[in-house]
């Protein structure tokens, strides 16, 4: 996984003029020795460490099972720093979802949901296959 978005800084209010970009696989250490977080990152005006962890084990797949319910796929621990929404959602959007064919098992890879719709074809079953007004919401802790 590899998230984009524009971060502002939760002391002085600025606003990042670049995207930034967070791997799953990134590791910075905190300071003063205080463990590591996905992404750390100085604010340029204020000089606050700002930091960005994903909790790996909470990336859960969607599927037919929590079809209509709203599931929490991944969990993000944002310290003194705030990610502008509209990137966000963005983000989430068009991260390179992948999907499979349940009953064909047939992989369908890179789907972007930034237009709320998606459709493919499913050679084994012989059918059209999609994902149709995805929604969202995002669960501040």
């Amino acid at each position: 996984f590899m998230f984009i978005f524009q971060l502002k800084c939760g002391n002085c209010g600025e606003v990042s003029e670049k995207w930034q970009y967070l791997r799953l696989m990134d590791s910075a250490p905190l300071k003063g020795g205080r463990g590591s977080a996905t992404m750390v990152q100085k604010c340029k005006l204020c000089s606050r460490e700002n930091s960005i962890d994903i909790l790996s084990q909470t990336i859960k797949p969607y599927n037919v099972i929590t079809f209509f319910k709203y599931v929490s796929m991944i969990i993000f621990i944002i310290f003194l720093v705030q990610v502008i929404l509209k990137s966000l959602l963005q983000m989430c959007l068009q991260a390179g979802f992948a999907a499979e064919g349940a009953e064909s098992g047939t992989p369908f890879n890179d789907i972007n949901l930034l237009e709320k719709d998606w459709n493919d074809y499913d050679e084994k079953t012989k059918e059209s296959v999609g994902i149709y007004e995805v929604t969202h919401k995002f669960v501040k802790c």
